[in-house]
């Protein structure tokens, strides 16, 4: 029996998602999530996905992590799908920082583990979490290859001049300070998808794609190469996130902590959790923030303005940066269902090429589509993102040589 099964974890600081999909015809056979675990409120959902079976919920601590995937391979073995299942060829894990040495899904050997451990300290928030992910993995399966794929690998293509930040370059690669980019199988996926809808080969194609979730990022892929992106050493730089600054004046640090006696702490928190959308209007919900703007809203108004204008600037830089576009592409929570902000990030962009054609742009849909007019010159697509499957394409692709 030809094993084509690949489970997907991303461990978060305290949850876990997964994913079981079967590679020989790319079909999910169940989902959950675990969440807040380490709490005596963790809530446990998971659902098969085959022959009608309904979902699964229940409530209570979870300790740990290792607590939590014990939980998920216990609920994977009730539908005949467990972890010791001959057919499960590799268990894939999303991790978000693999550096400059990662640039493809790499088997999870004491080396590798040891390199990604050596980079949390530009990734404390998530490297140490999908660490844990990955040890319990080996742990209740030491003899099936654990491959990490790394949100950063699409990224390391960027060119030199894209990458660096223009400070001391001493300074800069003693403590390897240069811009990463994330969201990377997001953007990998969107990117190659777009290509499609237009019908050609991603080596054909530019394109513009905007990830934009809760954290949100834009990246220029020429001929399916990423060439420049958003996001830099840490996911804070570039657009206007969910509770994310973005793109800040890093002279605005040293003022707060001068002027408002902010501890650098204070200050991180300020940037990261308390600013984007939520801190100019208290909403991170565009939903919500568009129905405030119909209602009079003034902060709301200004949060979307401050929001759209950072993604025409992202655009227009990208246009340049291309010298020839093809697509510009939305995807992700807000990118897939906001056309609001679609129509307004495009609006007064027609001289660059891209458009929005009204009533394509008001039909909702889960399926890849375009939503510019016909003919022209720079294509608008929605792309639904799916980062379990590129994570277990490549993982699949690895492990079968």
């Amino acid at each position: 029996m030809t094993a084509t099964r690949i489970l997907v974890l991303n461990s978060g600081s305290s949850s876990v998602k997964y994913q079981l999909l079967d590679m020989a015809d790319n079909v999910r056979l169940a989902v959950g999530l675990v969440e807040r675990i380490g709490e005596e409120t963790s809530r446990f959902k998971h659902t098969p996905l085959f022959s009608g079976g309904e979902a699964r919920e229940r409530n209570g601590p979870i300790a740990d992590h290792t607590a939590a995937l014990k939980a998920v391979a216990a609920e994977l073995a009730a539908d005949g799908l467990g972890l010791d299942s001959p057919e499960l060829a590799a268990i894939g894990h999303r991790v978000v920082h693999g550096g400059l040495r990662f640039t493809a899904p790499t088997v999870v050997d004491d080396a590798v583990l040891k390199e990604i451990e050596r980079l949390v300290p530009v990734a404390p928030l998530h490297n140490p979490a999908n660490i844990i992910g990955i040890r319990t993995a080996r742990e209740l399966r030491p003899d099936l290859p654990q491959v990490a794929v790394f949100d950063t690998a699409f990224h390391t293509t960027m060119p030199e001049y894209a990458a660096r930040y223009a400070i001391d370059v001493e300074t800069a690669d003693a403590h390897r300070i240069r811009r990463y980019g994330f969201h990377g199988t997001s953007h990998a996926y969107v990117s190659r998808k777009t290509a499609a809808l237009l019908g050609k080969a991603p080596r054909d194609v530019n394109v513009i794609v905007l990830h934009l979730g809760n954290g949100a990022s834009a990246s220029a892929v020429a001929g399916g190469v990423c060439v420049d992106t958003s996001m830099g050493l840490t996911p804070l730089e570039g657009l206007v996130m969910g509770t994310r600054s973005g793109d800040t004046d890093p002279a605005v640090i040293f003022h707060l902590a001068r002027v408002a006696g902010m501890s650098i702490d204070e200050i991180d928190v300020l940037l990261n959790k308390k600013s984007g959308l939520v801190g100019l209007c208290g909403d991170n919900d565009m939903r919500e923030i568009v129905r405030r703007i119909d209602e009079g809203d003034e902060r709301a108004r200004l949060a979307f303005a401050l929001y759209v204008q950072r993604l025409k600037k992202y655009i227009g830089a990208y246009t340049a940066v291309l010298g020839r576009v093809d697509a510009v592409a939305f995807t992700a929570g807000v990118g897939e269902n906001s056309a609001p902000v679609r129509a307004a990030a495009v609006a007064g962009l027609e001289g660059l090429g891209p458009a929005v054609d009204p009533e394509l742009n008001a039909v909702r849909s889960d399926q890849a589509r375009l939503i510019s007019p016909a003919g022209s010159r720079v294509a608008v697509a929605v792309v639904p993102t799916d980062e379990e499957l590129e994570i277990a394409q490549q993982v699949h692709a690895l492990v079968n040589g």
